[in-house]
């Protein structure tokens, strides 16, 4: 892959990989270790999580399409070498997170994915890409889930800071850009459609009463 055309994306926009019917990859073993290498790689490079969450999918019976999406991250890697992480030393002490979610994005099962990004300050410290364990039945529910999977990670960080013997006194903001989900945050009703997400809505209520 040195000779290789670099990729500005590291995968097609818009695109959402499943078991196709196309020809099985012929050297299964190499398309594992290449995946293993690339999850490896996302400890510091946030910007291929997601597509290398939905190149994992396939490990077990991987196709020629799948490896040509294999590729296509690493012409993305070519194209970008130097982007990793930084972490300024003056910026300001605060916990910053964005939740979104891909509503019935697997093709096969038709599970949504759950996506965080959490900053302190200017530093990106913790993110996630992962398919959703149930079945969502609109976008407002997969956000909502997203929502109570970021409002996990940012009490686990908090956490930390406390033990750090870190103390500070803003707010932790969360991002969201769905508005039915921060309404049914913020709406102390539960309602007859959302009460087999009961357990979700309490626990990002809990966290906002605290805030």
């Amino acid at each position: 892959m040195i000779g290789c055309k670099p990729s500005t994306t590291p995968m097609i926009p818009g695109a959402h990989l499943h078991q196709d019917s196309s020809t099985p990859f012929d050297d299964p073993s190499a398309y594992r270790r290449l995946i293993g290498r690339l999850i490896y790689l996302t400890n510091t490079r946030s910007d291929i999580t997601f597509c290398v969450n939905q190149l994992a999918q396939f490990m077990a019976c991987p196709t020629s399409f799948h490896h040509t999406a294999a590729m296509k991250v690493l012409r993305y890697l070519k194209a970008t070498p130097a982007l990793g992480l930084f972490f300024p030393a003056d910026s300001v002490i605060q916990l910053k997170a964005y939740s979104d979610s891909d509503w019935a994005s697997c093709l096969d099962i038709r599970r949504s994915v759950s996506g965080y990004c959490i900053y302190l300050g200017q530093s990106l410290v913790s993110w996630k890409s992962k398919k959703q364990r149930t079945i969502s039945q609109s976008s407002c529910e997969a956000e909502y889930r997203a929502l109570a999977l970021t409002t996990c990670e940012i009490t686990w960080l908090n956490y930390i800071l406390e033990d750090l013997q870190y103390n500070y006194s803003m707010p932790t903001l969360l991002y969201c850009d769905n508005q039915s989900a921060i309404y049914l945050a913020s709406n102390l009703v539960f309602h007859e459609t959302t009460k087999h997400i009961e357990i979700d809505c309490h626990t990002i209520r809990e966290k906002c009463s605290q805030a």
